[in-house]
């Protein structure tokens, strides 16, 4: 029981760490997706026929990132529209890790995805 005790903090102490980064790195590859999402949607032959390109991405880009939250996601997707150009989608995500209030970490988890109008 003595080393049990001695142990169990360090034991918790690493599951909830674990736990946290888990949480932290599945927002990441849910705005990784997005950025895809968006990328794709905007370089699709359709969206040049579209009066606003931009804001067609970026919704498609809040709409593939499923699990985040809509007000904290910002998107932004920048190109010409000409077909061959390049479309870059950018999205950001806020994240924060705190183990007990002994570790604190915050930040913005950021993806960019290139890809070229057809």
């Amino acid at each position: 029981m003595a080393e049990f005790a001695l142990v169990l903090p360090i034991l918790a102490f690493l599951l909830f760490a674990v736990i946290q980064f888990g949480i932290a790195f599945n927002n990441y590859i849910t705005l990784t997706d997005a950025t895809r999402a968006g990328a794709r949607k905007a370089s699709a032959s359709t969206t040049r026929r579209d009066p606003n390109p931009e804001a067609t991405c970026e919704a498609a880009v809040r709409s593939s990132a499923n699990g985040l939250k809509p007000a904290d996601l910002t998107a932004d997707c920048q190109s010409d529209w000409e077909p061959g150009s390049d479309v870059v989608v950018k999205a950001t995500y806020p994240y924060s890790i705190s183990l007990f209030g002994l570790f604190t970490q915050s930040g913005s988890l950021t993806s960019t995805t290139t890809e070229r109008i057809e």
